[in-house]
C-alpha cells in the first residue's frame, strides 16, 4: 500500500461539482492499495500517518503528529500510485489492486481512522474527482508499506 501525505492548513475533494469533503489542519492522503495488499499494511500505514511527528511545537520543529494536534484527515483513493512507468510511455497499472478488493481496503482504512481521529473525509472510490488544498510548508511525504 502506497500514500502521498500532505500536511494541510485545508483540502477538500469535489465530485461531480459537488463537494464531498473538506477539512481543516491536518493531513490529506492519497492512497493507493497494490496487488496482495491486506489489514496489515492499512494498520502500518495508518499508524504511520496518525503519529508521524510532521507538525511543529512551539519550538518550530516537526515534532507534533496529527494525533497530538487533534487534526483532520482526508483520505482518497488514488490508484495511479501504482503506475510502473519503465517501460514505453504509458504507464502500466498492473500492480494495482483488484477494485473490489482496493475499495474493501480503502473502506478498512477509513474506518479504523475514524475510530482514532475525530474527523475523517472522503472522497469516492473510482470517481473522477477534484482535490483542492493549501499545502502547508509545503511539507509532502511517501509511504510504502512494503519498504
Amino acid at each position: 500500500m502506497k500514500a502521498v501525505i500532505q500536511r494541510v492548513d485545508s483540502a477538500s475533494v469535489s465530485v461531480d461539482g459537488h463537494e464531498m469533503s473538506r477539512i481543516g489542519a491536518g493531513l490529506l492522503v492519497l492512497l493507493g492499495v497494490e496487488r496482495g495488499d491486506d489489514e496489515r499494511d492499512a494498520d502500518f500505514l495508518l499508524d504511520k500517518i496518525i503519529h508521524l511527528r510532521i507538525f511543529e511545537d512551539s519550538d518550530g520543529k516537526m515534532n507534533r503528529s496529527l494525533a497530538d494536534i487533534a487534526g483532520e484527515l482526508l483520505v482518497v483513493s488514488q490508484f495511479t500510485l501504482l503506475a510502473d512507468c519503465r517501460k514505453g510511455r504509458r504507464p502500466s497499472f498492473a500492480d494495482a489492486a483488484e477494485p473490489s478488493e482496493a475499495e474493501r481496503l480503502y473502506g478498512y482504512v477509513l474506518a479504523r481512522a475514524r475510530e482514532k481521529l475525530p474527523r475523517v473525509g472522503e472522497g469516492r472510490f473510482r470517481a473522477m474527482m477534484k482535490v483542492s488544498l493549501v499545502n502547508d510548508g509545503p511539507v509532502t511525504i511517501l509511504l510504502d508499506s512494503r519498504r
